[in-house]
Parts: structure tokens; sequence; C-alpha cells
């Protein structure tokens, strides 16, 4: 009886045992939140990357989760050479050939630019009685008797508030004035409308249709396309040459019979242009003295032919001027303004006279701005005028000087 009692007692203690030890896993599976996820630690450079799962291997290729895409990688490659440089803005100014400039105005910087130099050679304090000399080589340089006394009676106001005490303050105070009075504008003729109709005036010998020639290279080799009107009638050798031009260029040539109007001439190159959708209309005109009304009156009757052809036609209004005649440039660019709406002047030949000075003439006296100038026989020598560079190559240091310095 009592072995069969313990039995019982065992079997039962055994029960209760059973039943507290299923009670508490319950409740454990029950009471406990579940763990959060946890985002997958990035494996390092050095690490390899941890074998996939039995389960995810199983998993047909099309089936499995796609690997996170790596962030998009921008590499720079650079000439390791050269310093890395932020690009110019397309309005950026290009850089010139200001050396090139420097050679074809060394007739002037021998004249002019010479013998200022040699007034402020060794001084070092400026006396205002100097400022006499310094008009003396304005005058015979061709500046201009207004010009002049401009720019003298600026350095005398600077001499007196004692703001030019040694030769580099008067130098670099001609050089601010001479900016000043170029910086008016200039460059190139301004394409604005097609096509653009440019009409170039001038009197005899001055270089009108070599002008014209060089333009048409200039606009044909930037893959413009350019008509010539020969409206020089009264001479042969003039309609010969700018033929010669447009063969060379491959622009067309409109020309009419020797003695024809001019206008018409110029009228049917303007037609042309607008038919054959041209780019540009460079309109030659036979030399004509600034003196003479009746030749004045003629040209005033072509710009109102253009002006038929092409509402609001000539764009542009050019006058040639040979800088070797000095003054007499300046007096002829003062009537043809009287009788011209002109837009520019191409000053050509300026690299065989010592009168550069002129330019500054031009500028100040007619405020007329300078569009090319003339270094050279070559196509390429015809120049857009900046006006900072001209300076810059006129009054500016060469490597030469600036070594013996």
């Amino acid at each position: 009886m009592t072995t069969v009692a313990i039995i019982v007692a065992l079997v039962v203690a055994a029960v209760i045992v059973l039943f507290l030890a299923r009670g508490r896993g319950a409740a454990q599976l029950q009471g406990t939140p579940p763990r959060p996820l946890e985002a997958p630690r990035p494996a390092r450079a050095n690490e390899e990357a941890a074998p996939a799962p039995e389960a995810e291997r199983a998993k047909p290729a099309s089936a499995r989760q796609a690997p996170p895409p790596k962030p998009a990688v921008i590499e720079v490659t650079a000439d390791e050479s050269k310093p890395l440089q932020a690009a110019a803005p397309p309005s950026a100014k290009p850089r010139r050939d200001v050396a090139g400039l420097r050679k074809g105005l060394a007739a002037t910087r021998g004249g002019f630019i010479a013998r200022l130099t040699a007034l402020f050679q060794g001084k070092k304090e400026i006396d205002p009685a100097i400022l006499e000399q310094v008009e003396e080589v304005m005058l015979s340089s061709d500046v201009g008797p207004k010009t002049t006394q401009a720019i003298l009676g600026r350095l005398r106001e600077a001499l007196e508030r004692n703001e030019l005490r040694d030769a580099d303050a008067v130098w670099a105070a001609l050089r601010a004035e001479a900016t000043r009075i170029l910086g008016i504008g200039g460059g190139a003729i301004r394409m604005s409308a097609k096509p653009s109709v440019v009409l170039m005036v001038g009197v005899n010998g001055v270089g009108k249709t070599t002008t014209i020639g060089k333009l048409a290279t200039r606009y044909t080799t930037a893959g413009k396309k350019v008509v010539l009107a020969a409206g020089d009638t009264f001479r042969a050798a003039a309609v010969q040459q700018l033929e010669v031009w447009g063969k060379r260029v491959g622009a067309e040539v409109v020309r009419g019979k020797e003695g024809a109007d001019p206008g018409a001439v110029a009228f049917d190159a303007t037609t042309k242009a607008k038919e054959s959708g041209a780019d540009l209309v460079l309109v030659d005109t036979a030399g004509r003295l600034h003196t003479k009304v009746p030749l004045m009156d003629e040209i005033k009757k072509v710009r109102k032919t253009i002006a038929k052809a092409l509402d609001g036609a000539p764009h542009e209004t050019l006058l040639v001027l040979d800088a070797t005649t000095g003054q007499n440039a300046l007096t002829q660019a003062a009537m043809f303004k009287d009788a011209l709406d002109l837009t520019g002047i191409v000053l050509t030949k300026l690299d065989g006279t010592a009168k550069g000075g002129i330019v500054l003439g031009i500028c100040d006296e007619l405020r007329v701005p300078v569009r090319y100038i003339g270094l050279g026989e070559r196509a390429e020598d015809l120049r857009e005028f900046d006006a900072e560079d001209f300076v810059e190559a006129l009054f500016g240091k060469g490597e030469e000087e600036s070594a013996a310095a």
C-alpha cells in the first residue's frame, strides 16, 4: 500500500511539473515583443561577400531579390600636367595677339611712343614744364589739337593734386586717358540682320576694295555666305579686282555695265542676297572727294536705294581712311560724318606710319568707333579693333624692352 502511494505521488508530481513548464513557455511566446529588423551591415572593402542562404540560392534567378543599386560615381579625368580651369563663358573675350599687334604698330611706337618715353627717361620727379614737350610730341604725331589739349588738361589737374609724382605715374595716366578715349566701342561688323548690308565709303586710294576683299575672306572662312556689290562703276579695275577676290573666296559678285548707276548695282546685290539666303553684303563704292558736294549727294542716293531693297539697310556704313594722311584723315572723317550716318571707321596702312595717334583724335572728336585696323597686305592683317589691346600694344613694353629694363 505504501509503495503504491509513493508511485502515485511521483506521477502526480511529474504531471504538475510538466504542466508548469508548458505554461511558462507559452507565456514567453505571447509576451516577448518581436526583434526589430536590422539593416545589413555593409561589407568593408577587404571583406568578402557572405554566401547567400540555402533558401535564397534555391530560388530561380528571376525570383531572387536584386541587390540595391550602387550610387553613381562621376569620374573626372584631367591632364595632370595642367591645372584645372573653369570653362570660359561664350561671351568671354577671346585671347588676342598683342605681340603681333605691337609688331604692326612698330612705326608708331618708334615715333610717337619712343619720343614720349625719352621725355620721362631717368626723371624721378615730374616738372609741370614737361607737359609743353608732351604737347609738342602729341601734335606732331597727329593726335590733333583738341584731343591733345583735353589730355594735357587732365594731366595738369593730376599734377596739381600731386598724383603724378614720377614718370611711371604719368605713363599710367597717359594709358588711362588713351583707354578712355578709345573705349567708345568698335570691333567687328554687327550682323544684325540676314542679310546684313555694309556700305563702304571713302576717298580715292584709301583701300576700300582691298578692305572688302579681306572682309570677304574673313567671313567666308567663318562659314558665312557673302555677296559682293561692285558699286565702283566708274573704275573698271575696281570691278576686276573685286571679281578676283570673289573667285578666291567663293563669294558671288554682282556687277553692272561700265558707268552704270551704282545704286542699281547695290539694289540688285541686296535683292540677290535676300533670295539666296546670304548672310552679308559688302557694297563697294567709287572714291569721292569729301569736298565735292555732288559726289557726296550721290552716295546718299545709294544709301536710299539700298533701303528700298531691304528695310533697315544698310546696317553699317564704314568709312575707310588712310592712316598715313594724318590730320587730313580726321578732316575727311568729319565731312563724311556730316553727310552720312557713319557707324564705324576702318583705318588702313597703320603699319606704315608714325602717325598712329590719329586713332585718338578720330575717336575723341568724332565719337565714331574704329571697327578694323590694317597692319599689312595679307587678309589676316586686317584686325578687329580692341581698345585695351591697342593701348597695351602701343604703350606697353615688349619682351626686349622688359629684358633691357
